[in-house]
């Protein structure tokens, strides 16, 4: 499937390679720095390049391409993704995936790369699994190696790989249990000139990270499920429960790991939590230009948006801007012509405004446009979608000689906190003379409750028939 794959920072460098099959040239990269030419932004580049002899996949990650080459027809998809989970997981081994942490654990990057593929197809890619197989970097570890010799490979095949729970290792042991779920919500929607919302859809995730003893039976509930579309699961969960039931059963793997990815559609209203009022113009025979930005709450529920970023890319013809911010700092990059200001946090009493002047080039003409603008944010304990964790149980399930028996044990308490991580208002213009619109790019928004292990809930609607016996644990 993969034959190689490639390591290309934001300079053209290729500073790693890696090969299963085999060895194919550094040549095959000039069709991609050819298209990395005409990309106005490494964002730009096509993900899928076709050569005469070769297929080019790539992404592109914490200023990094990487690039896989394949041979044969594969779906371009399952690359893509591939390569993602590359990413995370050195993410995960490194705390960062960058170009200097890579050539720092060279070895060990080579170490990971040939266990996640044999042959290059896909063979061990969940990160518990692989931390058996290859020990993540210490200091202490590295200096042990460097005087003994040894590697960071480990000295047994991981226990998880020969059982029907491959994503989970046996023998796990907490003393405090614990399980953490992360909502991350991405919104587009379009809003028309007086604020009102045209269209909107979302595009989330659920991040988890669960530290509990033995081999953990989750259930969780949610609250208005029929929202979601195009559900897409780990291979924890039991499809077939959530088909009939609306309900995820699994026994999660040990650590982090994405539970799944949904999306809300258009016809499910959404409250946009921010507003935008602006006045951006260029005049006609003139050098001189008007730009004014409040930002302001709306329909947050009581919370407060913190961590509030302004961005606009503005046009090329504007030489500099004289602004000033009623809140916050700002800066604008004369080369790059980015305006970027900091807001902070919102105080709904008294909403943060830029306004100012700028100044265009002599002899250029009026922008056909007006500038896009892009709004981070962060808010705490608020799911736009309007759907949540409702209720979390867990069991253990106990394997005996005979076979695999059930047996309920209550922990203490399971903390679930849906975090915001970060958000992100974008708006594009049309024409001045034109009305205007504005496109919500990312929004990422979350909750937090702790809801104790078997804890009944107060009800608002049943949720199911009760709860069923729990079934073996099967791959969905």
């Amino acid at each position: 499937m993969i034959h190689s794959l490639f390591l290309i920072n934001a300079a053209g460098d290729i500073f790693l390679e890696k090969h299963w099959k085999s060895a194919v040239s550094r040549s095959v990269c000039d069709y991609f720095f050819e298209a990395q030419e005409r990309a106005s932004e490494a964002e730009n580049v096509p993900p899928v390049i076709a050569t005469p002899h070769h297929c080019l996949l790539s992404v592109y990650r914490h200023k990094i391409f990487f690039v896989a080459v394949i041979q044969s027809e594969v779906p371009p998809l399952f690359v893509i993704e591939f390569l993602h989970r590359v990413v995370d997981t050195f993410q995960d081994y490194f705390g960062v995936c960058s170009e200097v942490m890579i050539k720092d654990n060279v070895v060990v990057v080579y170490e990971v790369l040939e266990e996640m593929l044999d042959n290059g197809f896909p063979l061990a890619t969940e990160s518990n699994i692989l931390k058996e197989l290859i020990k993540p970097p210490t200091i202490l570890r590295t200096v042990v190696n460097t005087i003994t010799g040894s590697t960071n490979v480990g000295d047994q095949l991981p226990t998880g790989q020969l059982s029907v729970v491959p994503w989970r290792r046996t023998g796990v042991k907490y003393t405090n249990n614990e399980a953490y779920f992360d909502v991350i919500e991405e919104i587009d929607a379009i809003i028309d000139k007086s604020g009102s919302t045209i269209t909107a859809e979302i595009q989330g995730v659920i991040d988890a990270c669960v530290k509990l003893t033995g081999m953990p039976d989750l259930t969780l509930s949610f609250m208005n499920p029929r929202l979601l579309d195009d559900v897409s699961f780990h291979p924890c969960v039991r499809f077939k429960r959530w088909e009939s039931e609306r309900i995820l059963s699994f026994i999660p793997p040990d650590g982090n790991f994405r539970l799944l990815s949904y999306h809300v559609s258009a016809q499910n209203l959404v409250a946009i939590p921010v507003y935008v009022k602006h006045n951006i113009s260029f005049r006609d025979s003139s050098s001189l230009g008007r730009f004014e930005i409040t930002v302001g709450p709306k329909q947050t529920m009581g919370k407060t948006i913190e961590g509030v970023m302004v961005t606009s890319q503005m046009p090329k013809g504007v030489l500099n801007m004289s602004l000033t911010p009623s809140q916050g700092t700002h800066i604008f990059d004369p080369v790059t012509k980015l305006l970027s200001w900091d807001v902070g946090k919102i105080n709904p009493q008294k909403l943060p405004s830029l306004k100012g002047s700028m100044n265009l080039q002599a002899g250029t003409s009026k922008p056909d446009e007006n500038p896009t603008i892009n709004l981070q944010f962060k808010i705490q304990q608020l799911a736009i979608s309007e759907w949540f964790v409702w209720s979390l149980q867990e069991a253990q399930l106990k394997f005996e000689d005979e076979g695999m028996s059930l047996r309920p044990q209550p922990i203490p308490q399971l903390m679930i906190p849906i975090r915001c991580i970060r958000s992100s208002f974008m708006q594009t213009r049309g024409p001045p003379e034109s009305p205007c619109r504005e496109v919500l790019g990312e929004r990422r928004a979350a909750g937090h409750q702790a809801v104790p292990s078997g804890a009944e809930p107060a009800q608002p609607r049943p949720l199911g028939a009760g709860d069923p016996d729990h079934e073996e644990a099967e791959p969905s």
